[in-house]
């Protein structure tokens, strides 16, 4: 499985981060700043007194790989 992983400061100094199962693949780096910068416009995401996505920092593609050990799922 393949996520998108959007990293962002907060208000507080502290790293956050959001990860999008569902993201298209192959996105351009423009395409992923500008959708962050919106998300960090519009202050929408916060914790008590921390607002948590402040500053985009970072965006990559985390690719998972399920090794199954077994399975008795079909017994």
């Amino acid at each position: 499985m393949k996520t998108l992983s959007l990293s962002f400061k907060g208000s507080l100094g502290k790293g956050h981060s959001l990860k999008l199962n569902y993201a298209n693949d192959g996105l351009t780096e423009q395409t992923v700043r500008d959708a962050m910068n919106k998300i960090v416009e519009s202050k929408l995401f916060q914790k008590d007194d921390d607002l948590l996505y402040l500053k985009a920092m970072a965006a990559k593609y985390v690719t998972t790989t399920d090794e199954v050990i077994f399975d008795s799922s079909q017994d």
